[in-house]
């Protein structure tokens, strides 16, 4: 399992590196702006999970997204199924420690810290998560295209 995480962790990690020298010189202001409006998504989106509601999910993420967690990788159609049954109670959740990085225009890579009380199939999730979703902006409009969770060490 932490090699998993690990191997994870340094695709992430190359992905970045590779997308870095590509990195747009935006105004600090823009900035802002994009990662105000995507931190409120991501806190949407674990309100979302929270109530169960798939919908929210339906218009968050691309058709193309995918989620990799430690059941392996998940696309959009079995995500929004998966938030919408009731194999997850999250009891509360919090977040802090935001970051991002634009990739260029149109490409976000945000980061957290999760504190969660949750269980899914009766498993207690871990506590702590580091947290890492990429947006993209599509028709105008950002879209969540990758989500992925490493439990605090």
């Amino acid at each position: 399992m932490k090699i998993k995480n690990i191997f994870v962790v340094f695709v992430l990690l190359l992905i970045s590196s590779i997308f870095a020298s590509g990195q747009t010189k935006t105004s600090k202001g823009a900035n802002d702006s994009v990662q105000t409006q995507l931190e409120t998504m991501e806190k949407q989106a674990w309100e979302a999970w929270k109530t169960k509601n798939g919908a929210f999910f339906q218009t968050l993420l691309s058709e193309d997204s995918i989620q990799v967690g430690s059941g392996g990788v998940a696309n959009k159609a079995t995500i929004v199924k998966d938030i919408a049954s009731p194999m997850c109670e999250v009891r509360s959740y919090s977040m802090d420690n935001f970051q991002m990085i634009m990739m260029d225009k149109k490409t976000a890579i945000v980061t957290y810290k999760a504190m969660q009380d949750a269980t899914c199939d009766g498993k207690i999730l871990p506590a702590s998560v580091w947290a890492t979703s990429m947006y993209v902006k599509r028709d105008g409009k950002w879209v969540s295209n990758f989500h992925q969770e490493t439990p605090v060490q």
